[in-house]
């Protein structure tokens, strides 16, 4: 008898064994189907998961420390296609998992194999680690069949354990920050990263969400104006084997395979309080929590990937399988997408978010690879799905929603496509600031488009300017230090002859190629920093900071970090730009003083009804209107910009604030300054050229500009 036929057969070496008496419980019943995964009622635990294609699922018992297995119970009982069964007596600790069996034929999509120990989609905790072992998949690793032929070797030694939980938290008095998107500042940050090196965190507490959310930490973010914190993902993983071969480990975490388990790694005594308490912390701070989540696709690849949990309950389902459903379909670069089309993987999709609202209190989320998770069977479509249920939702509606408009797919990039309420990360805004300072000829006219909040990208269906999450520097792509130190990535540690990593990158060295001594060099690469964070903070839209840029954290020119659980990829805190700090403290509370620099409505320079004013003026550095020509000139490298609140805003909230930016990306220079209403002023708030300057009032009406430099004036009374 060949493999194929052999394993068509729903092979089931196992048979399900009765539970020993001297598990604590008090007898097997029905249970329920819902809610799905493992449920503590005070009396015992319900257990529910979804198979559609499975004959037969059974929970698996194990031992304290997981190594033995003391039971498998057949789920006899099936609603549709949720299996169940309730066990008296299993109290929150227990260690369990699943097996499902069913046939064993890729050609058709099918992959169950019983030898297999799996996750529990619901699981809220895991317990030990991933080892790596060929025994994890479904097929002989060395078979000229390659995933057509069938193991046979039990996994459950190198899977993590699942715990039945009870995620009940004394939440005191916590109320979620609730900021509004006008007034937000995120900060995108590794739970890991940011605490190894950190000399002022508890060293039992580094690398974890306890030592994430200390006093030094708090106090740091508090005092750089931070609004609202964007975790990395947080959400259990595992490590390709290809990395592990290499002695490497995904650092960064976006292969996710338990949608409602916090990894361990961030754990110290593997308890939820840990993740609630970071929560409650940062909200006693004042800040918000958003998690960057992964629902595009898992942690199990292609069809030689690992079978861990989704492939092996219901790989028909719970994937997208190409014509051949052997295959995947891949738009997102790692070997599968999640088929959110099916409505049992859409529940658990929603599930998942609303458990992280419900019990972890977080206050939103940030969609790796959202196109992924809004494409139908003809493309790209966000009036359907999972966006059309996100929008309805009572609990998600209200929480922030950061899509990231692309994946790798035909049609993938979507920017300013999402609908309301989704702010979407504006690369746009990342690419045109950066060839803008680094000197690109014909830049002026985008950069001016990024400055406005890219009302060109995002003023349609009644979207906010707010909308553009604009950003320089993301975990994905060269630090702010590196983006003015190197000009080509180095990657080299990655393993992969540094073929991997963003490009282009519009990054610029200044002259030498990574770390300088050279004091003209440096202040130069001072400068540009400055620049770069001033076009990022004075902009409208909602700015978001990577962690580290404020105290010049560099990763050696390395663009793609995400092995790198080492002090490449970690925040180094040994010698921080202290002063850099300061000067995003300063940026952060200009912001918040000017509403105008972070207006809700776009601006288009129509008149206002207040005052018939226009909203906004663009000016030449002599005090005239740019032509088109103007716009097109290559050398035209000095615009200046006087902002009122926008027309559309109603009389009975408009501000009387009025700024004028000078962004020079030019030699020195006179600018003239707009008059004022009589008995006013205007005032230099910043200088990049100066960043220590303190405000001062212009009486001159011109006003000399630093080369390479961006001011900040308000009108005020004289």
């Amino acid at each position: 008898m060949n493999m194929q036929t052999q394993a068509g057969r729903d092979p089931r070496p196992n048979e399900a064994r009765t539970i020993p008496a001297k598990l604590p419980h008090h007898g097997l019943s029905a249970g329920r189907p819902d809610p799905l995964g493992a449920t503590w009622d005070g009396e015992g635990t319900n257990f529910a998961v979804f198979s559609a294609d499975a004959t037969l699922i059974e929970l698996c018992l194990f031992s304290d420390d997981g190594r033995a297995e003391l039971a498998r119970i057949p789920l006899r009982e099936r609603d549709g296609d949720v299996w169940h069964v309730y066990v008296a007596g299993l109290t929150p600790g227990a260690r369990y998992g699943f097996r499902a069996h069913g046939p064993y034929v890729p050609d058709e999509g099918l992959r169950f194999n019983p030898n297999k120990l799996l996750l529990d989609p619901y699981a809220r905790r895991l317990t030990g680690k991933f080892r790596q072992s060929d025994a994890l998949l479904g097929y002989q690793a060395r078979s000229a069949r390659a995933d057509l032929s069938f193991d046979s070797r039990d996994s459950a030694f190198a899977v993590p354990k699942c715990i039945v939980t009870d995620p009940s938290f004394h939440w005191g008095e916590d109320r979620p920050p609730r900021h509004r998107r006008s007034l937000s500042v995120h900060y995108e940050a590794h739970v890991k990263g940011m605490t190894a090196q950190h000399p002022g965190v508890d060293r039992k507490k580094r690398g974890s969400f306890l030592g994430l959310c200390s006093a030094p930490v708090l106090d740091h973010l508090v005092k750089l104006g931070v609004t609202t914190v964007q975790l990395m993902p947080v959400m259990a993983h595992l490590d390709e084997r290809f990395l592990a071969e290499k002695g490497l480990v995904n650092y960064w975490g976006y292969q996710t395979v338990g949608f409602f388990a916090p990894d361990p790694r961030f754990l110290r005594q593997n308890e939820l309080w840990e993740f609630q308490t970071m929560v409650r912390r940062f909200h006693s701070a004042g800040i918000e929590v958003i998690l960057d989540v992964v629902y595009n696709h898992t942690g199990e690849g292609n069809q030689l990937g690992p079978t861990v949990c989704f492939r092996g309950l219901d790989n028909r389902s719970y994937y997208r399988l190409a014509q051949n459903p052997r295959f995947y379909e891949d738009v997102t670069g790692t070997g599968n997408s999640l088929n959110l089309d099916h409505p049992a993987v859409l529940r658990l999709v929603m599930d998942s978010l609303r458990y992280w609202v419900e019990a972890m209190h977080v206050d939103g989320f940030r969609f790796d690879l959202a196109t992924t998770l809004a494409r139908g069977p003809a493309g790209f479509d966000p009036t359907r799905g999972f966006v059309s249920a996100i929008r309805q939702d009572p609990v998600l509606n209200r929480v922030k929603l950061v899509a990231e408009p692309w994946d790798v797919g035909h049609g993938g990039y979507q920017l300013g496509q999402f609908p309301h309420p989704f702010m979407e990360l504006n690369d746009r805004f990342r690419d045109g600031v950066r060839r803008f300072w680094r000197g690109e000829a014909g830049a002026t006219a985008d950069l001016a488009s990024r400055l406005l909040g890219s009302a060109d990208l995002f003023d349609h269906d009644g979207r906010a300017a707010t909308s553009s999450v604009n950003f320089v520097t993301s975990h994905d792509g060269f630090t702010l230090e590196d983006l003015v130190s190197f000009n080509a990535k180095h990657n080299w540690a990655n393993g992969e002859e540094n073929r991997d990593g963003h490009e282009p990158n519009f990054s610029d060295n200044m002259g030498v190629e990574g770390q300088s001594e050279d004091p003209a060099i440096r202040a130069a690469r001072a400068r540009r920093k400055r620049n770069l964070l001033a076009t990022l903070f004075l902009a409208q839209g909602t700015p978001m900071l990577l962690a580290g840029d404020e105290i010049g954290n560099s990763q050696g020119g390395n663009n793609n970090a995400y092995a790198q659980d080492n002090p490449v990829g970690w925040v180094g805190w040994d010698r921080p730009d202290r002063a850099l700090t300061a000067f995003v403290g300063r940026l952060a509370r200009l912001r918040r003083d000017h509403p105008v620099l972070r207006q809700r409505l776009f601006l288009h320079a129509l008149p206002r009804h207040k005052d018939g004013i226009p909203d906004v003026f663009w000016r030449k550095a002599d005090g005239s209107t740019p032509t088109p020509d103007d716009w097109r000139d290559p050398g035209f490298r000095t615009v200046c910009i006087e902002i009122r609140a926008s027309s559309f805003t109603p009389a009975y909230s408009m501000t009387d604030d009025v700024v004028f930016v000078v962004v020079n990306g030019d030699g020195a220079a006179e600018v003239t300054l707009p008059e004022t209403l009589p008995g006013q002023l205007w005032h230099r708030m910043l200088d990049t050229a100066e960043p220590d300057a303190a405000e001062r009032a212009e009486r001159d009406p011109r006003a000399a500009i630093a080369a390479q430099s961006v001011a900040l004036f308000a009108q005020r009374p004289a």
